[in-house]
């Protein structure tokens, strides 16, 4: 079995089993090595990170797919952990847009990935009903035809976009399932009950939820009781890092105040992380 094929399995087998998969999301081979250094099991690029990092705004189109796709296999050689990918909504509104998408994916060595139903499009923000059930069939269709297997997460994306929907969400979520979707997202859900109506809708089809915003005042512990069965930061992590350098540099622009550029990590405990 190949190195991808090993990876793709794992992956796999991580979502079949009760307990919880925490699927943390690097930004770059640096955070990768960093997360898999914690004895993370797997990893999911984040694009609004890869987009911060380029000096980009998310969620405007702004980073290619070939940029995608070359941060993606950066990653996923950075660590000898299964890497999915954010792929937004797969670069193109068409099926076929997601098809090709998904294979070139795979090409780079990524075993998972998602395609959102979110358009990118401010008068039309979520793709209707029916074309975004063909995308993910489409979808699907391509990932058979691969030698490795490849979980496919498919997203829906009306909380993101103030379409505050669940019966729709919850169509949509259970037609993704219906079309071979391996993993069912609605980000934006923070309520018990509207999580376990999820669960409840797509079982037995895993669930993953998005954790570490201020809305979300679950533990993982709540979430495993609702039977979630992954959970992912998005860009959160990337945020956190962000957030710390922006807070060193204003005060030390503001004030020439030296505090909190002082609460670095040490630089001997940084560098071993990636001697490895």
């Amino acid at each position: 079995m190949s190195n991808h094929a090993q990876r793709a399995a794992r992956f796999r087998d991580l979502h079949q089993r009760k307990e919880l998969l925490v699927l943390p999301n690097p930004w770059d081979a640096g955070s990768a090595k960093m997360l898999a250094a914690l004895g993370f099991e797997a990893l999911a690029t984040t694009s609004a990170g890869l987009a911060f990092s380029l000096g980009r705004p998310d969620a405007e189109q702004a980073v290619s797919r070939d940029e995608t796709l070359a941060n993606a296999r950066a990653i996923v050689e950075a660590t000898p952990l299964p890497v999915a990918a954010d792929l937004e909504n797969g670069y193109g509104d068409s099926p076929e847009a997601c098809a090709e998408t998904l294979r070139l994916a795979a090409a780079v060595g990524l075993v998972g990935g998602s395609i959102e139903d979110a358009s990118g499009r401010q008068d039309a923000p979520i793709y209707p009903f029916e074309l975004a059930v063909e995308r993910i069939r489409a979808s699907v269709a391509a990932l058979r035809s691969l030698e490795v297997p490849f979980t496919l997460t498919a997203r829906a994306e009306n909380h993101l976009h103030g379409r505050v929907d669940l019966d729709d969400t919850i169509r949509r979520l259970v037609a993704y399932a219906e079309a071979g979707a391996d993993v069912l997202y609605a980000p934006g859900l923070t309520q018990a009950d509207d999580i376990r109506a999820v669960v409840e809708a797509v079982a037995p089809r895993p669930v993953n939820v998005l954790v570490g915003s201020p809305g979300l005042r679950l533990s993982l512990d709540d979430l495993a009781q609702l039977g979630v069965r992954r959970v992912s930061l998005g860009s959160n992590l990337a945020r956190v890092a962000y957030g710390a350098f922006l807070q060193a540099a204003t005060t030390l622009a503001d004030s020439g105040d030296l505090g909190e550029a002082q609460k670095a990590i040490g630089f001997d405990r940084i560098n071993s992380l990636f001697k490895a």
